[in-house]
């Protein structure tokens, strides 16, 4: 009987027209691309990191470069004038184009440059055939025995303009004495400008004057470079702390009392430590704020604001370890310890 029923329910074929297809099985997602794309993102994060660094990188470049080619532009400003003093009016024309090209804006190079035009474009007379006379010392030989009682009285600008009498009357005379005089004078008047008088655009001009006569000797360059470094910290006042502390750091270390006529290095280089910790402070970069607070109390006394930022930036960036509290089961063992049993009787 079995065989018969078997028999009456053969399989069917499957047609196209059926109600109920059959289903088809997903395959499950490879592993391999879930890793290919994380090893992309990987990829891709490093990137960004490389590119943010790179152009941090080149943004400190062009800042050094343009504090190099201010410093440039100032050497070649005071070469140009040097050249006006002396009549050499194609150099000084090409100094000052090469400023104006490079900064269009550079202070006083155009009225310099309108100056040199129109003394280059005044004609020189042709001197005329005469009989050379018979050189008259006399009137050097005077100036000359002035400008050494100037210079042993440590009148620089009226030696200066006794040396200039003499080139005026004898421009052969005691070249070489001349000369060194002239450097003496020049470096002095240089010097003492910057020292003495905070004048420390004209203090660097005399100091270059000075130099086309002979080398500068180490005090001389320091102190000009000094000046150099507290004239760009100026130009930084107000407008970028940070560049301005670093440049008042280096003349505060070597020129503390150097001054502009406002205020010495020293004190510019304590008032760019509190303005900047402030602007971290407020930033919330309490660490780095503490630290120019540091720097600045131990030149002077911090002002109420400074100070009290100072106090909740120390907070802010060393919170206090919570101390942990004392357990009760040494009390307990040392309250509860066993005496020793009294001898017996």
């Amino acid at each position: 009987m079995s065989e018969q029923f078997e028999n009456t329910q053969p399989n069917q074929p499957y047609k196209e027209d059926d109600t109920q297809p059959l289903k088809t099985v997903k395959k499950a997602p490879s592993r391999w691309k879930s890793i290919l794309i994380s090893v992309l993102g990987f990829l891709l994060l490093i990137g960004l990191g490389g590119f943010g660094g790179y152009s941090t990188g080149i943004g400190a470049r062009k800042s050094a470069e343009k504090n190099i080619l201010a410093g440039q532009l100032s050497d070649q400003y005071s070469y140009a004038l040097v050249d006006i003093q002396f009549g050499r009016f194609e150099n000084a024309r090409q100094r000052l184009e090469y400023i104006i090209q490079q900064d269009p804006s550079y202070p006083g190079a155009r009225e310099k440059l309108t100056e040199v035009l129109v003394l280059s474009s005044i004609p020189t007379p042709e001197p005329t055939a005469t009989i050379p006379p018979t050189p008259d010392f006399t009137g050097a030989e005077n100036a000359f025995q002035r400008a050494q009682e100037l210079l042993r009285a440590q009148d620089w600008p009226g030696a200066l303009q006794a040396l200039d009498s003499i080139r005026k009357l004898d421009a052969t005379y005691k070249t070489a004495k001349v000369d060194g005089m002239y450097y003496f004078a020049l470096r002095n008047q240089g010097y003492d400008l910057i020292t003495k008088q905070g004048n420390l655009e004209g203090g660097i001009y005399f100091l270059t004057l000075a130099e086309r006569f002979g080398p500068l000797d180490n005090s001389a360059k320091g102190i000009r470079e000094g000046a150099r470094n507290y004239i760009t910290g100026a130009s930084f006042w107000e407008l970028n702390w940070e560049q301005a502390i670093f440049y008042f750091s280096q003349t505060a270390a070597g020129w503390p009392s150097m001054w502009d006529g406002t205020m010495t290095a020293s004190q510019r280089y304590f008032m760019a430590l509190m303005r900047y910790g402030d602007e971290l402070f407020i930033k919330q970069e309490y660490c780095a704020a503490y630290d120019n607070y540091q720097v600045a109390a131990s030149i002077g006394t911090l002002e109420a604001a400074s100070a009290n930022n100072a106090q909740q930036a120390f907070v802010q960036c060393f919170p206090a370890t919570p101390t942990a509290e004392p357990t009760a089961t040494l009390d307990v063992i040392a309250t509860e310890a066993p005496t020793e049993p009294s001898p017996a009787p």
